[in-house]
């Protein structure tokens, strides 16, 4: 695939905070189409990562380009871009249609297609609830919705399916694999293997080192590092 085909393309990245180096070398790449899962543990540098590709934090040496644009020399790209963070990033004084009505204005989104979003999402019914309000299903839901508004090229998702029960990770699954399969290309972070069987590619990303495994290969990694810890724990308790 061509430069000008990639979506994202990380070559070399490296990010200090302080002392710290928290992501090492770090390069891959992303096409039209890719549902690409990050997974490790927590503190391994994911969230930094989707950060670099989405704008938000910088680094050190390296290049980031996304759908072309170098990140570190234009902001372009981010009009591209949708984005769900771990920490809880709507308008939580607005209501939740609110939230749909305003974030959609903002990206010039056709709103009989927000309509549609929010039905299929199992929204329909909780507009006219608070933001602040929603459980965590819901919410997430919500800020699923709010980033595909658009609809966008690239899809970053940090931890999506933590903290929220079944049924809304069901929802929300399926949109991001219609957005996919419709040429979408998603970047998507998990501490916990149970999306591992849905992605396109994976890695498994540790002390800012990331490794490309096929999903048999990450589960036999996440039940060796649970078995070490566990070993690990019953030594120090002997």
């Amino acid at each position: 695939m061509t430069k000008e085909q990639l979506v994202v393309k990380v070559e070399n990245l490296v990010q200090r905070i302080g002392k710290k180096e928290v992501l090492k070398g770090i390069s891959f790449e992303a096409a039209p189409g890719e549902f690409y899962g990050i997974f490790g543990y927590g503190g391994s540098g994911k969230t930094s990562l989707l950060h670099i590709i989405g704008g938000i934090e910088k680094f050190t040496r390296g290049t980031v380009e996304v759908l072309g644009f170098n990140v570190r020399k234009t902001e372009r790209f981010k009009k591209y871009i949708g984005i769900v963070t771990q920490k809880p990033s709507l308008f939580r004084d607005l209501r939740a249609g609110e939230n749909i009505e305003f974030i959609g204005s903002l990206k010039g989104a056709d709103m009989k297609g927000a309509a549609d979003l929010v039905d299929r999402l199992g929204l329909k019914d909780h507009l006219k609830e608070p933001t602040a309000a929603l459980d965590a299903g819901l919410y997430k839901r919500l800020s699923l919705a709010c980033a595909l508004l658009g609809p966008p090229k690239l899809l970053l998702l940090d931890e999506p399916f933590s903290g929220i029960e079944p049924e809304s990770q069901k929802l929300m699954l399926k949109e991001i694999k219609d957005f996919v399969d419709g040429g979408g290309t998603c970047i998507a972070c998990f501490s916990s293997i149970e999306a591992c069987g849905a992605v396109s590619s994976c890695v498994w990303l540790e002390n800012g080192i990331l490794t490309p495994m096929n999903p048999s290969g990450l589960r036999q990694k996440w039940e060796e590092e649970i078995r070490n810890l566990y070993e690990k724990r019953d030594g120090e308790n002997a």
